[in-house]
């Protein structure tokens, strides 16, 4: 039997062949088992490095499912699906309606009545400027002892305040005399058509209010010193004057005299902003339009 051309795979048998002195044809068996068993342990060794670099990735398979399970973030759930809400019944990502109660707008402020002649409808008189009998002004108290209406404004004022009065068009001044041990003091309240007018009286303001004696109040402080004060607020502009009824003066020295005065003008600036809080509080209890 011919192997062909090259011979079986052991050689042709010369010296140092598988064959063996002689030249005959009988294998080496010793050889070829030594040639499979290096074969094998190629293979094993092959077949280890395989394991190990699937090892290696079923490890790190592990760690990533590891990393991922352990986030506890808000989207994540461990229940079944079938436990989870429906979406319908998930909240709408552009969140609700804004509401709004249905109540009326505050009324305006009490300055904003007593500004102008358009907004200041309350009745005005002296009866509703000095209405209580007696009063108490900074912890002191008062007696009220007349009133006077003057529909012409210089009437109740002396040379100096009557022309700032009248160019001013004011409209009404409203005398009220108070006294308090020996010391009075008349307050009077001048009605302009708005703040503009009020406030140009004010600085234009020159002395005096004439001072209104009556019910036991003898005729003070005409041809003595007394104490004067100037102001306004809103369309109305006040003014007292102060002094004894014993007729003496009342300089820049008679403190008590100068307190009757202040205490005469916060009471006018009282009575004055009273008007704009009624009003503004009966505008409050209006339906709304």
């Amino acid at each position: 039997m011919s192997f062909g051309q090259g011979g079986p795979p052991w050689g042709s048998g010369g010296a140092g062949g598988p064959g063996g002195p002689g030249g005959g044809s009988t294998p080496d068996w010793a050889a070829l088992a030594e040639q499979a068993e290096r074969q094998r342990g190629k293979r094993r060794r092959w077949l280890m490095a395989g394991g190990g670099a699937l090892a290696t990735a079923a490890v790190a398979g592990i760690v990533a499912v590891a990393v991922v399970n352990e986030g506890d973030g808000d989207n994540a759930s461990d229940k079944p699906s079938n436990s989870l809400p429906a979406p319908e019944d998930l909240p709408s990502s552009g969140g609700g309606q804004p509401t709004f109660k249905d109540e009326p707008p505050p009324p305006p402020p009490p300055r904003y009545f007593i500004a102008d002649a358009e907004h200041d409808k309350a009745p005005l008189s002296a009866a509703t400027l000095f209405p209580a009998k007696r009063v108490t002004v900074n912890g002191h108290p008062y007696k009220l002892a007349s009133t006077s209406t003057s529909k012409s404004c210089a009437e109740a004022a002396h040379a100096g305040l009557g022309p700032v009065l009248t160019r001013n068009d004011c409209t009404a001044l409203y005398r009220a005399t108070f006294t308090s041990k020996g010391l009075a003091v008349t307050v009077g309240i001048a009605v302009f058509e708005d703040s503009k007018a009020a406030a140009q009286v004010k600085k234009n303001y020159q002395p005096n209010l004439v001072a209104l004696p009556g019910n036991g109040v003898p005729d003070f402080c005409r041809t003595v010193t007394c104490r004067t004060t100037a102001n306004n607020l809103g369309r109305y502009a006040y003014f007292t004057i102060a002094g004894r009824t014993n007729g003496t003066e009342s300089g820049p020295s008679d403190t008590q005299a100068q307190r009757v005065a202040l205490d005469g003008s916060n009471y006018a600036y009282g009575r004055v902003l009273q008007r704009g809080r009624a009003q503004s509080s009966e505008a409050a209890k209006e339906p709304a339009s």
